[in-house]
């Protein structure tokens, strides 16, 4: 029977029968403790002084048609409407074809810098590239067997000229390291430390950092979506009276504000990012890398811009969104916590390359939904029906008294939770 991420009502289920309609739609095994989250014991040895566990909610979007291939995704996120706009997208964008994406090689850069470096040293450090690469390849031989390795070097001359402060010449190595399904931090790192002391003697500057960057701008990932009209027109541009064609000129019309301002395109981003980080902390990855590459890389030529864009093209609305993206399917928390386990194997992942893409997707449905709510209704409107739920647990209400206050709030309104208790009559 073939599978699809297309499950009408998943919304509707309860906790116990979506895990079970998450298993039996992609054919993942059920791991032993996979739901029951993160043993104390394990938690205490991944980091240090430990007191508890803190949960966050692990939902799972639907509807996902990503390069012709149906995807379920594990999000992890305490942010109300987030995994329902992505749902929500996805089914509006399988619609048209769903999400087209292609990855970059997962090669990292290792930065090793020197401070004051003596004369023609630029010169000398590039001609040494040779050697220094032999150095560098036989740190991890075994990268080669899994497709990664040495990617080659470069060589950049900086100079820090802070006005009223004392300059100082700067000379950095650049090692280009292909990290296979690694994010990479650590084996770069190792790569980096082991070359300090070579590049100190050829260029007689002071050792300064060796470390990793986190714009890793030679490993992107790149999604885009067509739309027409017609899926962006509800009930054929009855009901509320916008039609598709307004919302796509509004989406558009938002996207060239943020291209423009940086303070809109600071919350554009945000809102890709809303996706972009509830898969990698449900993956187990480094959400916080993600962020500071790809926030870098918006500001690439000078401003800070959106990494989407929206523009209206022969009837249809066309969205890209291009960003670095570090991630990994091995190490770290990944082979550690159950509960990640088990999203990897919902999300059927089949990669590190595979998982970028999952996140480049998303990043573009989540910032689609954003906005559409912006372009037809304000994203205040439809955000806060989702918070509704929110605030009704804080005001005391469970089982179905969730959804009377749900309602209630709704129909009036207001969104307190002296509301929420007036509801209940508290």
């Amino acid at each position: 029977m073939p599978r699809s991420s297309r499950i009408p009502g998943f919304f509707r289920l309860s906790p116990a029968e979506r895990r079970k309609a998450a298993i039996v739609a992609t054919g993942a095994t059920l791991l032993p403790g996979a739901w029951e989250g993160l043993d104390l014991s394990v938690a205490d040895a991944m980091i240090e002084n430990v007191v508890g566990i803190f949960g966050l909610p692990n939902g799972i979007a639907v509807n996902l048609l990503l390069n012709g291939e149906d995807r379920l995704v594990p999000m992890v996120v305490e942010e109300p409407s987030v995994v329902a706009a992505v749902s929500n997208m996805a089914r509006l964008t399988r619609e048209a074809g769903g999400i087209h994406g292609t990855c970059d090689a997962s090669v990292m850069i290792g930065q090793v810098q020197v401070s004051n470096p003596a004369p023609g040293a630029a010169g000398r450090l590039q001609e040494a590239i040779p050697v220094l690469s032999e150095i560098a390849a036989s740190v991890h031989p075994q990268l080669v067997a899994f497709g990664g390795g040495l990617r080659g070097m470069e060589v950049r001359e900086l100079r820090y000229d802070e006005p009223d402060e004392v300059p100082e010449d700067i000379l950095v190595l650049h090692v280009f390291l292909d990290c296979a399904d690694a994010m990479g931090a650590n084996m770069v790192n190792t790569v980096a430390e082991r070359l300090m002391a070579e590049v100190v003697a050829i260029t007689g500057g002071r050792a300064g950092l060796r470390i990793l960057s986190n714009l890793a701008d030679r490993r992107i990932v790149r999604a885009r979506v067509t739309i027409p009209f017609a899926r962006l027109d509800e009930a054929g541009g009855q009901g509320d009276g916008v039609s598709g064609a307004d919302v796509a000129a509004g989406i558009a019309a938002a996207w060239r504000f943020a291209w423009v301002d940086p303070y809109r395109a600071a919350t554009h981003n945000k809102g890709i990012m809303n996706g972009i980080d509830a898969v990698a902390i449900a993956t187990g990855n480094d959400w916080r890398a993600i962020e500071a590459g790809a926030h870098a890389y918006a500001a690439r030529d000078g401003q800070y811009r959106p990494l989407s864009t929206w523009k209206v093209r022969d009837g249809a609305l066309e969205g890209t969104i291009e960003l670095p993206m570090q991630v990994g399917t091995v190490g770290g928390p990944i082979k550690v916590h159950p509960t990640v386990q088990q999203n990897h194997a919902i999300a059927k992942i089949k990669g590190a390359k595979d998982l970028a893409l999952l996140h480049a997707a998303v990043g573009l449905v989540q910032n689609l939904g954003a906005l559409r709510a912006l372009a037809r209704e304000g994203i205040q409107q439809g955000h806060m029906r989702m918070h509704a739920r929110t605030v009704a647990l804080a005001a005391g209400a469970s089982g179905e008294a969730i959804g009377r206050v749900v309602a209630g709030l709704c129909e009036r309104g207001e969104f307190t939770v002296e509301e929420a208790r007036a509801i209940l009559g508290r």
